[in-house]
């Protein structure tokens, strides 16, 4: 995921510098690093003065103040909102839309907001769209122009993809090397694969597990140590 990564920071070093940055949705299956990925921004970018502050969607009618709180601070923020998910009709959805257009409260030089959902619109419909083209084709047109447009007012999207076998080892091996395991590659492939089949899947996620798993094993093993009495 270097490339989906690299836009993120990208975006990143531009707020950090003191220039205006895009808001950012960040979108893809569950498991494939979103949320970790922007979470690490702040880390990487904190000696230029970033910071993150979570915002639950049930804490968005707060925006406004929370705008003029930060526009009042050197450092410079990324407002972040995880694993977003709306119905139509939902009132954070048009606080949302709001926010994002300025019309609640003026977004600040110093502000991005991040977000990450699963869904590529964020919003879904409350009923079957293909059953209500058969009565009311308009509501359909109107209502997937609905769905589409709280996306389309992030600046920039970013695609997390599901995960390929081939990405999901690359993944591993990365992780392992980074542990300092010392395992056959052949053997290495093989149990990583198997571990994906638990249920867990191809993802990022799923090779962090693995891996916290091997090297604890691992480490037990050398240590001889066992179950204490």
């Amino acid at each position: 995921y270097e490339l989906e990564r690299e836009s993120l920071v990208q975006n990143a070093r531009i707020l950090a510098s003191g220039n205006r940055a895009n808001n950012v949705l960040v979108f893809g299956p569950n498991g494939t690093g979103k949320s970790s990925t922007v979470r690490a921004l702040a880390n990487e970018f904190r000696d230029d003065g970033l910071r993150l502050v979570q915002l639950a969607k049930e804490q968005m009618g707060d925006f406004p103040e929370l705008m003029r709180v930060l526009r009042r601070h050197p450092e410079k923020f990324i407002v972040f909102m995880d694993d977003l998910a709306f119905e139509l009709g939902e009132h954070e959805h048009g606080l949302l839309k709001g926010l994002l257009e300025g019309g609640i409260e003026a977004r600040p030089r110093n502000v991005a907001i991040y977000s990450t959902s699963n869904r590529r619109h964020i919003v879904d419909e409350r009923h079957n769209d293909r059953e209500s083209e058969r009565f009311d084709p308009i509501h359909v047109s109107d209502a997937h122009q609905h769905k589409t447009s709280l996306a389309s007012r992030f600046g920039l999207r970013v695609l997390f993809p599901p995960s390929d076998q081939e990405r999901y080892l690359a993944i591993v091996h990365a992780l392992a090397e980074r542990r300092g395991l010392t395992i056959d590659a052949e053997t290495l492939d093989e149990s990583a694969v198997r571990w994906s089949r638990n249920g867990s899947g191809l993802s990022p996620r799923t090779a962090q597990q693995f891996i916290d798993d091997l090297a604890g094993r691992t480490d037990i093993d050398k240590s001889g140590a066992g179950p204490q009495s």
